[in-house]
């Protein structure tokens, strides 16, 4: 049996006729930038998230930095947020001047560790940036109450968590301002790079839209110098379409997670945990065990892909040797880089390819 860590394919086969559909009218309206397309994504995502405003721009990335810029982030700030995440939350931080803060992991969630994070309040701090990772919420409620307590900003990192809920909200609804990332492999993709900020703060999203589309509103009026950041139309008319089924994705994949959690049994293996009062969309399914990369290896063997979500630590990469951080500062997040594997988990994913995940990796540890 072959199990691929994502299947686009069998997802595009089961909606076929409407994504086709929606690129023809693309093509035949030659709406590529911006136009009608976009207007109706962007209201509709707005809509899902429970907010007033979506600002559609060019990818996850994109759309941390406009914000922060947005926000009037860069020279001499420094903004806080977790060692385990993929480089674009930290490079955002960075591109705009800014120095990133990196905080230790929840060594149960994943998410950041809010107990850590006064920690690394300084008087040049000026927001938190919480990482909703893997598909679930980080908490919320104790990071908003640091912020309000040091009048920081929130903005949430919401590009693994599409429709992801804390306390029966959408996260991207709690900061000043919530990001997304539609990449093809998120739980609502597109068929290339895009992404979102989503607000209920009107002047702040006035300013997003300029700084996305080179500093103006209307076309040759620059009020200030901008960037170009810009969701084309095959994206959000294809967006428009998944948008539609990401609910009922969402629950398909908590039933692959809900398998795993209930036939998945070896003393090797720490199942994710879910925190309270939270609604998990699984983006990702990750387990810590021991022989992580042998048994990565056996299961590649048997057909089956999987992930590590991430190997290295960021403090770790490279590209922050220049901030000497010690490994002593993130046990957490170390440990995790060194045990974690992501197993298959997408809505097309049968009842029978999750036995055969679980049955090899039982026989891997001779279960």
């Amino acid at each position: 049996m072959k199990i691929p860590f994502v299947d686009l394919h069998a997802q595009y086969i089961s909606i076929k006729s409407d994504i086709d559909k929606a690129i023809q009218n693309v093509i035949k309206d030659t709406a590529f930038i911006k136009g009608k397309y976009v207007q109706q994504f962007a209201e509709e995502f707005a809509s899902f998230c429970g907010l007033s405003n979506c600002i559609s721009v060019g990818s996850g990335t994109d759309a941390l930095f406009i914000l922060l810029k947005a926000l009037g982030v860069g020279e001499d700030d420094e903004i806080i947020t977790v060692a385990n995440s993929f480089v674009a939350t930290s490079e955002a931080i960075t591109a705009t001047g800014a120095k990133v803060v990196f905080t230790d992991c929840h060594p149960d969630f994943y998410t950041i560790d809010p107990s850590l994070i006064e920690k690394k309040i300084t008087d040049k701090t000026k927001a938190v940036l919480p990482v909703h990772l893997y598909g679930q919420s980080a908490d919320m409620n104790s990071i908003l109450k640091i912020a309000d307590k040091y009048n920081l900003f929130v903005i949430e990192d919401a590009a693994q968590a599409h429709g992801a809920l804390y306390k029966n909200k959408k996260v991207g609804s709690f900061g000043k301002g919530g990001c997304f990332s539609f990449y093809p492999g998120k739980n609502l993709g597109a068929y290339g790079d895009a992404g979102a900020i989503v607000t209920d703060d009107s002047e702040l999203a006035k300013k997003c839209h300029m700084l996305a589309n080179h500093g103006r509103i209307e076309k040759y009026n620059h009020e200030i110098e901008g960037y170009n950041s810009r969701m084309d139309g095959l994206q959000a008319a294809i967006l428009s379409v998944k948008l539609k089924y990401i609910d009922q994705w969402n629950s398909e994949r908590r039933k692959v997670a809900n398998y795993y959690d209930k036939y998945l049994h070896c003393s090797k293996i720490v199942k994710p945990k879910r925190q309270p009062d939270t609604e998990h969309v699984f983006h990702l399914y990750v387990i810590q065990v021991e022989k992580r990369d042998a048994l990565r290896t056996f299961l590649k063997e048997k057909g089956i892909s999987t992930g590590i979500h991430y190997p290295i630590a960021l403090p770790f990469l490279q590209a922050y040797h220049y901030l000497h951080h010690t490994k002593k500062e993130f046990p957490v997040a170390v440990r995790l880089a060194e045990n974690i594997l992501s197993l298959p988990v997408y809505p097309e994913l049968s009842e029978d390819q999750c036995a055969y995940v679980v049955d090899a990796i039982h026989q891997f540890y001779q279960v």
